[in-house]
């Protein structure tokens, strides 16, 4: 069994800067093959959309949306997802979730993930 545990978010003015962090833990076997992983969203009364993904070779995708703003990283033991958000603006405002899958094929967030973290509420003011 795979856990993500999620932690950053809040609330920030427009302009301003957040990083969510998603720790994946407990599954050696996918530990060892590596992780696709991913961010989603959902701003309110709006469906769930992918904001980036990175492959365990470091390769990345990221919405145009966010494109020069958001960055998706791990950190260097791995298994630990970052987002890096910055200049944030209003329409920014959603559940942020991450997630991650075992890395087979183009990892993107098109792709159907297998565990999912708790969400964290990021709400951009004007």
């Amino acid at each position: 069994q795979v856990h993500l545990a999620q932690s950053g978010g809040g609330s920030v003015e427009a302009g301003g800067s957040l990083r969510l962090s998603c720790e994946v833990s407990g599954d050696t076997f996918s530990s060892r093959n590596g992780y696709c992983m991913a961010w989603f969203r959902q701003p309110p009364g709006k469906v769930r959309e992918g904001v980036a993904s990175i492959d365990k070779d470091g390769s990345t995708t990221v919405a145009d949306s966010v494109k020069g703003r958001f960055t998706i990283s791990k950190d260097s033991g791995q298994n630990t997802l970052i987002l890096q958000m910055n200049n944030l603006k209003p329409e920014d405002t959603g559940m942020y979730t991450c997630a991650a899958r075992q890395s087979v094929g183009y990892c993107h967030t098109g792709k159907s993930f297998e565990w999912w973290g708790q969400g964290t509420q990021v709400t951009v003011s004007s």
